[in-house]
């Protein structure tokens, strides 16, 4: 008690350290320089890189851009907006209706540089190229993205991306549903698109660095592979990433503070994944300050923390494991494409439930 009165006379104020330099993490840690916390965000990777990612932020997120300034930062690095979705089934079955709120598109190399130099310029500590080896305790954050799940429900899931030039598509953003799985489309600046598709199987899957092509085109006579029939797939953008974990899980009763995709996982389908991180790094601004201020203790910061994002991200993940299972039933995601088209008032209920 001494001690933390002692501090706040002085005006010293804890560090933070912010275990994952991903949306998330640097999200929090670009807003807490602003506040003049020290922070140190420490990646396990080189920086920036290519990562699994659908490269459109859709819903709240966009707001949090805004607030802390990063939109027409992102907008002067060559983002673009996203006015129309079409989704598509492998029967036939297909709609196009413009997005109620339209999205922001940026390929997630140049996102993540953006914001690691945001960071940097106001102060922030940022080592890249080591792992964390100590504990989560009192003044560390867990965004470390996804918790790898060898298996969930008997399947393995695993995500594949590249960047493909020359692809036709008639929408900004597109998604295709297929038996085991769906790719999405996303129109991204310079006649590029983004090509990320989530997979599941009940064996290994042999010569994944080379069927990756196959696969993220879809089968043989479908639209997607009409689609994508003459475009080319940029090499050096492919990467892949496996174990994926999409069972709901809740912030709430967890000794460790977590943000984004360390707290859960939402269905890539509902395009949301990016604005929950995001949104995740706002909700902990507060706390994280208060903490850094000596004003709560950890235990309280990471309470705070995780009741906002459970608040939040409820109904939103309820609704996503739904469209995830139904994704994956023929009768059902036949049913759901063609309801969203003879019912644009339906879908457009649907997008915001996911928002």
């Amino acid at each position: 008690m001494a001690e933390s009165f002692i501090r706040r006379a002085a005006g010293a104020m804890n560090r933070i350290h912010i275990v994952g330099g991903g949306l998330a993490g640097l999200t929090l840690g670009i807003a807490l320089r602003r506040k003049g916390a020290p922070v140190t965000v420490v990646e396990a990777g080189r920086y920036p890189r290519h990562r699994v990612c659908g490269e459109f932020v859709s819903g709240a997120g966009r707001s949090v851009l805004r607030e802390l300034g990063l939109e027409e930062k992102l907008r002067s690095r060559g983002a673009r907006e996203a006015k129309t979705a079409a989704f598509y089934a492998a029967n036939g079955a297909e709609f196009m209706q413009a997005l109620p709120e339209p999205a922001l598109c940026l390929p997630r190399f140049s996102l993540d540089a953006c914001l690691a130099a945001e960071f940097r310029n106001l102060g922030g500590e940022f080592v890249e190229n080591e792992r964390w080896n100590g504990c989560y305790g009192p003044g560390t954050v867990r965004a470390t993205g996804r918790r790898v799940v060898p298996r969930e429900g008997g399947w393995r899931w695993f995500a594949l991306k590249a960047h493909a030039r020359d692809a036709e598509l008639p929408s900004d953003l597109e998604m295709h549903l297929f038996d085991n799985g769906y790719v999405g489309l996303c129109r991204l600046a310079g006649n590029l698109v983004n090509v990320c598709g989530l997979f599941r199987s009940r064996t290994a899957v042999p010569d994944l660095a080379t069927n990756w092509r196959a696969m993220l085109q879809g089968p043989k006579d479908s639209r997607l592979r009409r689609r994508l029939g003459k475009a080319e797939f940029l090499d050096e953008t492919f990467c892949a990433t496996a174990g994926l974990e999409l069972q709901p899980r809740r912030a709430e009763g967890r000794t460790e503070c977590c943000l984004g995709d360390a707290i859960t996982m939402i269905a890539p389908l509902t395009g949301n994944g990016m604005s929950m991180a995001f949104e995740s790094a706002r909700l902990a601004i507060e706390p994280m300050l208060d903490y850094s201020r000596s004003l709560t203790s950890w235990a309280e910061t990471v309470g705070r923390a995780a009741r906002a994002c459970d608040r939040s991200f409820r109904r939103r993940l309820f609704w996503a494991a739904c469209l995830q299972r139904m994704a994956f039933q023929s009768v059902c995601r036949t049913a759901v494409v063609k309801v969203g088209g003879g019912w644009p008032c339906l879908w457009q209920w649907l997008f915001q439930r996911t928002r």
